[in-house]
């Protein structure tokens, strides 16, 4: 009988009753979770994995990108000739061919004038004009990824000046461009031949007869 009431004294006396300890916290094996990864594809069957013991996921392989194979010229050094017109003006003023390929190589940065001029005026300084035009060789190979035959540019321009301008303007030509009229000519030409494509009619179902 003093057991119900010692009881109800402790309950309104404000004395702190002790307290069962929380369950322990259960792992997925315990609990029988399956977190849904196959052992094998062709049974079907599944494992239940902990956080510790989870397979990492699979390593990324990065992607390659393969350059751009370097081709071969479209006509030799030696090929003057093919082009007579154009073979006569660099024998006579290699200043004109070299500054009609600048102004193509340099994307109408520079003028034909201006290239053609500065290149004159090293020619005239220092006799070696070859030291500029090899650098256009250079760029120009790096935009058409083409291969540096028969040797290093600096050779080509030192030894044969006139036949590398040649074979370069040659080169542009083949790529498509009319170097007489100039970067900004060969763009508005491209524009305009963009424009009259013609555009296939689109002929929907049901309007046929």
């Amino acid at each position: 009988m003093y057991s119900s009431h010692s009881n109800e004294y402790d309950k309104y006396s404000g004395i702190p009753q002790p307290t069962a300890p929380p369950p322990a916290p259960q792992s997925y094996e315990s609990k029988g979770i399956v977190t849904g990864v196959p052992v094998n594809s062709s049974s079907g069957e599944y494992t239940s994995y902990s956080d510790n013991s989870r397979p990492p996921p699979p390593a990324r392989v990065p992607l390659q990108i393969l350059p751009k194979t370097r081709g071969p010229w479209s006509t030799g050094l030696c090929e003057c000739f093919s082009d007579p017109a154009n073979c006569c003006i660099t024998f006579w003023c290699p200043c004109i061919t070299f500054g009609q390929i600048a102004e193509i190589v340099d994307k109408g940065s520079s003028s034909c004038g201006t290239s053609g001029a500065l290149y004159a005026l090293i020619a005239c300084v220092t006799g070696c004009a070859c030291c500029l035009s090899c650098f256009y060789r250079t760029k120009l190979r790096q935009q058409f990824f083409l291969h540096e035959t028969p040797c290093a540019d600096c050779l080509v321009h030192c030894c044969c000046e006139q036949c590398a301008l040649c074979q370069e303007y040659r080169e542009l030509k083949h790529q498509g461009f009319d170097l007489s009229i100039g970067w900004h000519g060969n763009a508005e030409k491209h524009n305009r031949e963009t424009e009259m494509e013609p555009v296939a009619p689109v002929v929907h179902e049901g309007m046929s007869r």
